[in-house]
């Protein structure tokens, strides 16, 4: 699955690792995590003006053209006031500004309002989640965002493009193949029908993927019990090591292909705590060279996935 080189240096061990699907790239050096740039979770208590809490969600945020907004169980979806994208919506996840721990029906429940905004949309559709100021969320109160444009994102015409090539190279989907090189592996963490392992060429810091047994997004609400079970397990896996802010994205084709090797699957990083000093843990290499430094080996995240949860 990937290409690895290791340089030694006076201070630290480099691993320059390249993913040979897609040739990208990012370089791990443990001893970064040394510089302590991350801190301890310090949030205010209240939530102000918030437009997505309780009082005012409904008085301040549009409404889709019938006229409605879609709610599911604490979920209030609509149009995204900013939009970056031809089709762009939010879901709010939770009644409360501040969630300690997200229950599983607030995951579920947010997907399906994500779906619901999504499915009669053409084009490549997403489902993303920025979780506190650190991982560039502009409000607070919990909430997803889905796009869909008619042209794929770079990173998704990247993946379909070579998952296509590997199909035709080789007979079989690159998920299998994936299943197949990762299940025996440390950074396989749990799952079957939904793969759920620390990828080897991360995308960002202690990166875990999904792969889902599906291409197209008109098949996710089959399976959005367990895969709101899986995202809140690797929520709990970050919470144990310290970190509270992450990223997600989930990925789907525009429409239902055979023989296409490609299938939805879903990526999530975490990311410093938010901290008054501001700092971030993207800079230069990885806005700029699109290559980025890893501090947590992808083994070694497997390895503390299972001496946490036994």
């Amino acid at each position: 699955m990937f290409s690895e080189r290791v340089y030694s240096t006076d201070t630290n061990t480099l691993l320059y690792r390249e993913e040979d699907l897609t040739g990208h790239s990012c370089r791990i050096s443990p001893e970064r995590i040394e510089r302590g740039i991350d801190h301890g979770l310090s949030l205010p208590e209240d939530g102000g003006n918030c437009p997505f809490c309780l009082d005012l969600r409904e008085k301040v945020t549009p409404v889709f053209s019938n006229g409605k907004r879609i709610k599911v169980g604490e979920s209030l979806t609509f149009p995204n006031l900013f939009p970056f994208s031809v089709w762009h919506t939010v879901t709010i996840v939770s009644s409360d500004h501040i969630v300690s721990v997200f229950s599983q029906k607030q995951v579920e429940d947010a997907l399906h309002g994500q779906f619901e905004s999504l499915k009669n949309i053409e084009g490549f559709p997403s489902i993303n989640w920025n979780y506190l100021p650190s991982a560039g969320a502009s409000i607070l109160h919990p909430h997803m965002q889905g796009i869909c444009d008619p042209r794929p994102t770079h990173f998704v015409k990247r993946y379909l493009s070579c998952e296509q090539e590997f199909f035709w190279n080789h007979g079989f989907c690159y998920r299998d193949y994936v299943i197949g090189h990762e299940e025996d592996s440390p950074r396989f963490l749990f799952g079957d029908e939904i793969f759920w392992y620390a990828h080897p060429v991360p995308v960002g810091e202690r990166e875990i993927r999904a792969m889902l047994p599906f291409t197209h997004l008109s098949h996710l609400p089959s399976y959005i019990e367990t895969l709101a079970s899986g995202i809140r397990r690797v929520i709990e896996l970050y919470n144990d090591s310290g970190s509270f802010a992450f990223n997600m994205s989930l990925y789907f084709d525009k429409e239902e292909r055979k023989n296409c090797g490609f299938n939805a699957f879903l990526s999530m990083i975490a990311r410093i705590n938010p901290s008054p000093s501001g700092t971030s843990d993207s800079a230069y290499m990885e806005r700029l060279h699109n290559e980025p430094v890893i501090m947590t080996l992808p083994e070694d995240l497997g390895r503390s996935f299972r001496a946490l949860k036994g």
